[in-house]
């Protein structure tokens, strides 16, 4: 190529003008060459490959070969052939040939870099989309990645640049450690505690999570190499460092979703003063209703209402048909209060959905609360304003 170059000039120009001529006249078209070699890239291999991939059953190679990788490959040709036919255009030992070779190299350095972090964006793309993987928290995973290839690309690039061995390029990053630690802190605690929270399985894309201290209490929408978003059930989104999620708690809610049962754990305060011994007319009218077992009438005389409360809601949870029978569910007293005495209800609906969840415990104590007068018992209610001034000043004085 160079000879025809020379003698194209030689032919129409005189020797002396044909040799100042030569280099910007190679120069030009070299840089022809590589910009047709992207275009040769960027046409007609990215389409060659988007045919092959359309036609593959699989769709794997779909979401990795796309045309945001193929372009990044064809930034990359044109560097390999500049590379390539700069040796035979220019004198080895001059400086303009020496500063064309450290910038093609720098730049194919880069376009490397380019190419393997593109290839890794695809790659995670690509279990993002499918189910299977999604769940796995991967993006920590590939931004480190990421940033190794790009660290390598930097001290490559630099040693280029500068005609020093990578290895003084690390000695003399090492050297400045100290410096680096306290400007990248938060890059390299993210780091570390990325790879906690994969290794240990600790937190994945979808949990739903509550962090006290940062007032987190949502589904988790993204996982990075520095922050964790967290969008709150009124929309908002928090977020939370990773180092964060490692050095405190936090609670995951995923494990109960799995499970297939979500806790209820509610208390009704009952009017101490209302608790007797049930009368055998009582125990006619609730054995009439069917509420009443023959355990419980033969006890007569020595039955206390508050018990027989307790024992029915504890036959009408194992009878409900959205209370999960196989994990525990009871109901038992607490330790008295100067609101009454605590009898809580201790149980697990068959569903995790917020929605359906709220309205069977909404029911079951719907009808806690209707049962309780059936049995001679009151529930405590602190009184109101109205019910103060509803007292006569008779019976205040009384």
């Amino acid at each position: 190529m160079y000879e025809i170059i020379h003698d194209f000039l030689s032919s129409f120009l005189s020797e002396n003008i044909a040799q100042m001529a030569f280099a910007p006249v190679t120069l030009a078209t070299i840089a022809i060459l590589a910009y047709l070699a992207y275009l040769f890239c960027h046409s007609v291999v990215a389409m060659i490959v988007r045919i092959i991939t359309r036609r593959t059953v699989s769709t794997w190679d779909d979401d990795l070969f796309n045309d945001r990788l193929m372009k990044a490959f064809s930034q990359l040709a044109p560097a390999i052939l500049v590379a390539y036919l700069l040796p035979d255009a220019f004198n080895e030992e001059g400086k303009v040939y020496t500063w064309l070779t450290k910038l093609t190299e720098f730049y194919i350095v880069w376009a490397f870099v380019h190419l393997a972090n593109r290839f890794l964006q695809n790659l995670y793309d690509a279990f993002d989309k499918r189910k299977k993987y999604k769940i796995h928290t991967l993006r920590g995973v590939f931004q480190i990645l990421k940033l190794l290839f790009i660290c390598v690309g930097v001290i490559i690039g630099i040693s280029i640049l500068f005609d020093k061995s990578p290895i003084a390029i690390l000695t003399a990053f090492g050297a400045s450690a100290a410096v680096l630690m306290l400007v990248f802190k938060d890059t390299i605690l993210g780091l570390v505690a990325g790879v906690q929270l994969t290794a240990n399985d600790m937190l994945k894309k979808g949990d739903w999570i509550v962090v006290s201290k940062s007032g987190a209490n949502g589904e988790v929408i993204d996982v990075s190499l520095t922050t964790v978003k967290i969008r709150n059930w009124d929309n908002s989104v928090t977020t939370v460092p990773p180092y964060t999620l490692v050095s405190e708690s936090f609670q995951n809610f995923k494990p109960m979703q799995q499970s297939g049962g979500r806790r209820v754990m509610r208390s009704v305060f009952i009017d101490i003063n209302s608790i007797r011994f049930c009368t055998p007319r009582q125990l006619s009218e609730l054995k009439d209703k069917g509420w009443l077992t023959e355990e419980d009438t033969d006890k007569a005389g020595h039955t206390v209402n508050i018990g027989l409360l307790r024992r029915y809601l504890e036959r009408y949870l194992a009878s409900h048909p959205d209370v999960e029978t196989r994990m525990t569910h009871m109901v038992r007293q607490l330790q008295p209060t100067p609101q009454g005495i605590p009898l809580e209800l201790y149980f697990f609906t068959n569903t995790t959905e917020w929605v359906a969840y709220e309205h069977i415990q909404s029911d079951i104590f719907n009808h806690v609360y209707a049962v309780v007068q059936e049995f001679g018992l009151s529930i405590y209610q602190a009184p109101s304003g109205s019910d103060v001034s509803s007292l006569s000043p008779r019976s205040l004085t009384s």
